[in-house]
């Protein structure tokens, strides 16, 4: 059941400001190392914009546009990326969580977005999954 977008300006102004409302999600996101922001604030963002988009657009259609196993790897993002930064530090000769040890410039804060990139992740499909699971129902008139 494809459904046409009930209004061209909507569906024009909403083309139009999600890729500068994605570029404030990463801003925030990346920002959480040196003042307000983070993975939290920047997937909520994100996923503000994907449930945007499913207004526009109709929600069936960017239910069946979105991946399920995408989806399901960006829920397991943030636990993955955490480990895989945790132990960076044992692998290049450090202890567990140690940046420093890290053979990058900055180490810390290259450590901590990236962590912050993980939790955007999960954050921004939790939020997707739980939209797309309470509204497509819905709009087809049953119950969720």
């Amino acid at each position: 059941m494809s459904r046409h977008p009930d209004s061209p300006v909507v569906v024009a102004t909403v083309r139009v400001l999600s890729l500068f409302i994605l570029t404030f999600a990463l801003f925030t996101l990346f920002h959480g190392t040196s003042s307000v922001g983070g993975g939290f604030q920047g997937g909520v963002v994100a996923a503000a914009v994907v449930v945007t988009l499913a207004f526009a657009f109709g929600i069936d259609d960017t239910a069946r546009w979105l991946s399920a196993g995408r989806l399901l790897a960006f829920v397991v993002a943030a636990p993955v990326v955490f480990v895989l930064v945790a132990l960076a530090g044992v692998a290049t000769g450090g202890a567990f969580l140690q940046f420093d040890h890290l053979p990058v410039p900055k180490p810390s804060v290259y450590a901590t977005e990236a962590i912050e990139l993980g939790i955007g992740a999960t954050v921004g499909a939790v939020i997707v999954v739980l939209f797309v699971n309470l509204a497509a129902p819905a709009a087809r008139g049953e119950r969720p």
